[in-house]
């Protein structure tokens, strides 16, 4: 099959042959001739297919698949951080940065959600992170 612009697919007639030449056919320079026009205007014609900005906003964009990849990859970092604080709290050794990363990781992730029932649990995450950084620093001064 063949596609043929924007209006679809067509059937591939078959290989062409050998002594045919069209206008966009490739061929190799005679030794000791100069380039002429008609090879730079084929060779122009082909080069402004898509601008640079089509093809970043094309990457940009991703598809359905990608966000839920990027989504697992934000989700798995901040559970990873909870995992990590669970284990400090179970030693009885809660640092600050364990604290400063979580609240990061939930930081980074809820600027990329639209959701509003992730939101919720994001925004008790990081609220429960802020008490406890808060305990831990006037636990600090105490002693």
């Amino acid at each position: 099959m063949k596609v043929i612009g924007p209006n679809g697919v067509h059937p591939v007639a078959g290989p062409r042959q050998a002594g045919r030449t069209g206008g966009g056919a490739f061929r190799l320079p005679t030794p000791g001739a100069a380039p002429g026009s008609a090879q730079t205007a084929s060779a122009s014609a082909t080069s402004g297919v898509m601008g640079m900005e089509a093809l970043l906003a094309l990457q940009d964009v991703g598809g359905p698949l990608e966000r839920k990849r990027r989504a697992v990859r934000r989700a798995g970092v901040i559970l990873d951080e909870l995992e990590r604080l669970k284990i400090s709290l179970l030693e009885g050794e809660v640092t600050r940065s364990d604290l400063d990363r979580l609240a990061r990781a939930v930081r980074e992730a809820r600027e990329r959600t639209d959701d509003p029932k992730l939101e919720d649990v994001l925004e008790e995450v990081e609220l429960r992170a802020a008490v406890e950084l808060a305990k831990l620093e006037h636990a600090n001064r105490a002693a």
